[in-house]
């Protein structure tokens, strides 16, 4: 679960008139310090990064899942799913076997993916897949 300041960060995006990947960046950033300080792992930045996304559309974020053709099914399905939760007002309490279980499961990952390098590694590898119009309005990876 996102902690109370990373949300208000992320709200005040919005009433800014910020963008939703704006506001997501906010829980990205937490995800990267959550794996930084060593409370759970990760295989890769980019698994960091959609920790982080899904937590954002979950947590109300108007962050559309991607496009067909973009991301495999089960991404976008996944995506779906939580955007749809989040733009949903009801809020159930999560299953605390299942949460223990993923948690556990990143406790088992390195921590290595929240570095500067597979950052900077992920932000190159992004920029490349980018045209140059994409480019400029490309969003800055945090090192």
């Amino acid at each position: 679960m996102p902690s109370k300041t990373t949300v208000k960060r992320a709200r005040k995006a919005a009433q800014e008139g910020k963008a939703p990947s704006t506001q997501a960046g906010e829980f990205v950033r937490e995800e990267i310090g959550h794996v930084r300080q060593g409370k759970h792992g990760a295989r890769n930045a980019k698994q960091a990064i959609a920790i982080g996304l899904s937590k954002a559309r979950r947590a109300g974020v108007a962050l559309k899942p991607p496009k067909k053709g973009t991301t495999s099914e089960k991404t976008r399905k996944s995506a779906a799913r939580d955007y749809e939760k989040g733009q949903s007002g009801t809020k159930r309490t999560p299953s605390a076997t299942r949460s223990q279980a993923a948690k556990k499961a990143l406790k088992r990952e390195g921590r290595s993916a929240a570095s500067k390098p597979a950052l900077s590694r992920q932000a190159k590898t992004g920029a490349q897949k980018r045209t140059a119009k994409r480019s400029a309005r490309a969003p800055r990876l945090f090192t």
